[in-house]
């Protein structure tokens, strides 16, 4: 790296570039974090000869493109520390992995982890981001390196317009906010998540552990639930019969029928879509029947089955019932515009609703924007008034009645209508419901008020709790995480990794089938197939990324062996993101591993720690203590640490024996589990199974399957098991 120097430039050379060379996406921990991420290789060519002090005035451009780039600490480790890197003297490749993280931050994903280290070329390094979607970061890349160049070259560079393409790239590749809050809640309870398709249907936890959720359904929601849920006529006569108040309706198929049953209900009255949801096409407070006769005519539009009903006075609320408890509620309120005596109510709708930053389109926004359509139009002639009229100042103009529930009640609710709200979402079978009610006052109980419950819906948005217009903000996604995995469940199964030099498949094999001797239904993901309680599903090498994740996925596994290869995580990264255990057997120095720029010991380290670096707090380690290189890791690992050899007298199972490790070795002709205080001698070793394995290779499966809590005298016994059945 050529040091930086005051001879200043006005600009670099007009062909210069940042030359993407190869793009890895590493979608699981990996060398660099525990999270996904993009390697790019970026060739900066005679660009390494131009720091950022060189350029005169481009780090004033590109902190005027990007003012927050002023809270990038960098390894100065406080605020502005990227900012004074950048007029100190600072590299193109440093430069793009802050610029693409500010980017993807400006489009509304969280900041965070990059890196950028040189390689053996020069010139050449590796750019490392924080990859939130592998679509999303390429792009941010790409405008990345758009961006430097042309703050390097003084060309002009439309950030807002490149923030605006991955905003919109974002929102449709990333997870909604619904769906976010409960993987956001998963996570902070480290149970492991796996998308399962583009949209939102997501598996929390791993083979049989595993639940689902599709946004705020969960694989408890039943069919018939939500079948009865859209049925208003059903779901109004199954909750009447268990007491539950609800405003009487009738079904209708034409306007004449539909002015009928208002007169035989009582006006004011309610005209809806039976099927309907999220408030299409529902009309309230009626009593003409021109008006009645209207709404039925658009409603009908949306089902042929509307329904007509006893309207409710007071205020729309929504309460959100989780595993029968009421979680969150939600007021909405009318929507309305006030006459300046110049503008159309067209026009005041669009300056004095519309341009509220909580009304928008996207899932990101807590409240809709208000538009002119059939019901906004019936509800203004109601009003006497057309939306080209330009009505008088201080006129207060209704123009949407429903729609706006975002307005936080939650601490308000009456314990009567809360338990009641429960009870609703019971009769319809829903674990997760979306109760609408209206009430006059939702501090005082449903009944006494004679309030109603007006819709049960399944599969609620979460929005209007998660982002109120007005209000707290609730837990939502960690109430949802609670009903799915109550407290002392984790998603998880006992995942082995068995990584390190050539004796790793047959540990997995042997592992695999002790672990067989708890009743386990076990997955074996290693170069001689994909096997499921030692019957082979799959054949060919399956000892990589692939094959683990369909482990994980399959909802029959209730423990997983797989055997890791290291070019495997350095290409995708690990497909789990902790396990119980990790087996080593030792740093292969022989591999060839140039394609990835990993040929010397110390990257090697850093490669083969990553398995160390993801066992659980309650998991274990199990290390080659003959292969010295693998000591220094003793001290990484989050949970225990074993270390196996034939050789009982190795000073470093001394040593680890008083730093209070696990010691599985062979002493006096006996194999032996030792601990501080604690030695267990489980079989002659003249006895080991030594079918196509080697003694060093049984202890590491001994080890595992000691760390997994298996008996001392079921590891004995499943060994000569083993043994026979191998023979």
């Amino acid at each position: 790296m050529t040091a930086p120097d005051q001879n200043m430039t006005p600009s670099v050379p007009i062909d210069s570039d940042l030359r993407f060379i190869r793009i890895l996406y590493l979608n699981g921990p990996n060398i660099w974090t525990y999270r996904p991420v993009l390697e790019v290789w970026v060739d900066i060519g005679s660009l390494e000869d131009w720091p950022s002090n060189r350029i005169i005035g481009f780090a004033e451009r590109l902190t005027t493109w990007l003012p927050s780039l002023i809270e990038h600490h960098c390894s100065i480790g406080q605020r502005g520390g990227f900012v004074q890197r950048l007029r100190d003297g600072t590299w193109p490749a440093h430069i793009l992995e802050h610029v693409t993280l500010e980017l993807q931050a400006l489009a509304g994903m969280p900041t965070g982890f990059g890196r950028a280290r040189e390689m053996d070329e020069r010139g050449v390094y590796k750019v490392v981001v924080r990859a939130w979607h592998e679509t999303v970061t390429r792009r941010a890349i790409e405008l990345g390196r758009e961006l430097v160049l042309s703050a390097m070259k003084n060309q002009p560079f439309d950030v807002a317009a490149a923030v605006a393409e991955l905003a919109e790239l974002a929102d449709s590749c990333l997870l909604g906010p619904s769906t976010n809050a409960i993987v956001d809640a998963a996570d902070d309870r480290d149970i492991p998540h796996i998308r399962l398709n583009n949209g939102n249907l997501v598996q929390l936890g791993y083979g049989r552990a595993q639940r689902r959720i599709w946004t705020a359904e969960s694989d408890q929601t039943s069919a018939i639930a939500e079948t009865v849920s859209r049925d208003k006529a059903l779901t109004k006569k199954l909750l009447s019969q268990c007491g539950i108040p609800v405003p009487e309706g009738i079904v209708v198929h034409s306007a004449q029928q539909a002015w009928e049953a208002a007169c035989d209900i009582g006006l004011p009255v309610v005209v809806k879509p039976l099927s309907g949801n999220h408030g299409r096409a529902v009309f309230i407070n009626l009593d003409q029947q021109t008006e009645i006769e209207t709404a039925w005519r658009i409603a009908s539009e949306e089902d042929e089955d509307v329904i007509i009903e006893r309207h409710i006075h007071g205020q729309e609320h929504r309460l959100l019932v989780v595993g029968n408890r009421m979680v969150a509620a939600a007021r909405g309120e009318i929507a309305s515009v006030t006459g300046d005596g110049v503008h159309s109510i067209e026009q005041l709708i669009e300056q004095q609703i519309n341009t509220d930053p909580r009304r928008g389109e996207t899932e990101n926004h807590p409240l809709n924007y208000v538009r002119v359509d059939s019901a906004c139009r019936l509800e203004l002639e109601r009003q006497g008034f057309q939306p080209d009229n330009v009505p008088e100042t201080g006129k207060k103009i209704i123009v949407q009645r429903i729609g706006n529930v975002a307005f936080d009640v939650t601490d308000q609710v009456h314990p009567e209508t809360a338990a009641i709200v429960c009870l609703a979402a019971r009769v319809v079978g829903l674990d997760i419901a979306g109760i609408d009610l209206v009430v006059e006052d939702i501090g005082q109980s449903i009944i006494a008020q004679q309030g109603a419950i007006v819709e049960v819906n399944a599969g609620p948005g979460l929005l209007m709790h998660l982002k109120p217009a007005h209000g707290t903000p609730r837990p939502v996604g960690p109430a949802i995480i609670e009903h799915l995995f109550p407290q002392n469940s984790s998603g998880r199964i006992p995942l082995v990794a068995v990584a390190g030099t050539k004796d790793r498949t047959a540990i997995a094999q042997l592992v695999a089938y002790l672990l067989q001797l708890q009743q386990k239904q076990v997955g074996l993901a290693c170069r001689h197939g994909l096997f499921i309680d030692q019957r082979r599903t799959e054949s060919g090498n399956h000892a990589n990324w692939q094959g683990t994740h369909k482990l994980l996925l399959n909802p029959a596994i209730t423990a997983v062996v797989a055997e890791q290869h290291p070019e495997d995580i350095l290409e995708h990264g690990l497909a789990f993101d902790r396990c119980s255990v990790s087996i080593i057997t030792g740093i292969d120095r022989q591999h060839d591993l140039s394609r990835y720029a990993m040929h010397n010991d110390n990257k090697r380290f850093m490669l083969y720690r990553t398995w160390i670096d993801v066992v659980l707090p309650d998991g274990s380690a199990v290390l080659n203590a003959d292969d010295q290189g693998l000591h220094d890791m003793i001290g990484l690992c989050d949970g225990r640490v074993y270390l196996y050899s034939e050789n009982a007298d190795l000073p470093i199972l001394a040593e680890h024996l008083n730093n209070n490790g696990d010691v599985v070795t062979i002493d006096n002709g006996q194999v032996v589990l030792k601990r501080t205080g604690l030695s267990i001698e489980l079989m002659p070793a003249s006895q080991l199974p030594l079918y196509a394995m080697t003694r060093s290779q049984i202890l590491a499966a001994i080890a595992a399957a000691h760390a997994l809590d298996l008996p001392p005298d079921m590891i004995s016994a499943g060994l000569l098991a083993y043994n026979d059945a191998q023979g």
